[in-house]
């Protein structure tokens, strides 16, 4: 199997860093370059918003990506750091990053260099199917608005339980509970950046309405346990798991050990 390289910081991950990996991935076996801290600060004049612990932590748990290694400096961003151990057959980049500079460096090594451009990139694809399964299904719902390592680390935890089934809130349903200028993101944009993790056996959209807006969604999956962190215990939630004998699992907001504590919330300036 060929071996794809993309490189960068992958600071703030979004849905275009997920679909250049997707993409990409379809060519390969993906080796992800991260650029450490003190990269990012050499070659781009900042400091990450978020530290490469996280970032790590993120890209690790993204399912078209077989591996992660950080990258320190000195090397310059039209280069592929690692070359000689890593030895890649292509380099993969995304519109915005192409330049001559990476082009001559792949042609003068013998490396196939591929742009993924925007229209390459655009959309999000509706995930698969499931697989069939003996295990217990689990279903999980939210916003995941601004998609963080909280929630992967949320998501980590509950599929232990078995397979993971994440609802993401309708966009009407999203406005109604939280207010105007609610979701940022769509819902399909949403439900892709939630089903690009490994952990996650399927996600989907929910639905219905208010803060049981899965419901309609819970009645055809059938799910045996229904899991939500501290900040989504309501009251409704307990009644309904009740009524339909759903076994209800809540967890403690914990992050991955040595990583910070996130909010959407705190994280969109609400």
């Amino acid at each position: 199997m060929k071996k794809i390289a993309v490189t960068g910081s992958f600071d703030d991950l979004r849905s275009r860093h997920i679909r250049l990996l997707e993409e990409a991935s379809k060519l390969g076996e993906l080796h992800l370059l991260l650029w450490s801290d003190a990269a990012v600060r050499a070659l781009l004049e900042k400091s990450p918003q978020f530290p490469q612990e996280e970032r790590l932590y993120l890209t690790q748990a993204i399912r078209y990506v077989d591996r992660v290694d950080i990258v320190d400096p000195p090397f310059k961003a039209d280069t592929l750091p690692l070359f000689e151990t890593l030895r890649p057959d292509l380099w993969a980049v995304d519109q915005e990053s192409d330049s001559s500079a990476k082009r001559n460096y792949c042609a003068t090594r013998n490396i196939d260099y591929r742009v993924f451009t925007d229209a390459d990139l655009a959309g999000f694809p509706e995930p698969p199917s499931p697989p069939a399964s003996t295990r217990k299904k689990v279903i999980v719902t939210g916003c995941y608005d601004w998609f963080h390592s909280g929630h992967v680390r949320f998501f980590e935890e509950v599929s232990e339980l078995g397979d993971l089934y994440v609802a993401a809130g309708n966009d009407a349903n999203v406005r109604h509970l939280k207010g105007e200028g609610h979701p940022m993101f769509s819902q399909e944009e949403r439900r892709y950046v939630i089903h690009s993790i490994r952990y996650v056996t399927h996600g989907l959209i929910t639905s219905g309405m208010g803060w049981m807006d899965a419901e309609p969604d819970i009645a055809r999956l059938k799910p045996d346990i229904y899991a939500v962190n501290e900040d989504g215990d309501k009251p409704e939630k307990q009644a309904f798991c009740r009524e339909h004998g759903l076994e209800y699992v809540v967890l403690e907001r914990t992050p991955k050990e040595g990583l910070t504590k996130r909010s959407s919330t705190h994280l969109r300036g609400f």
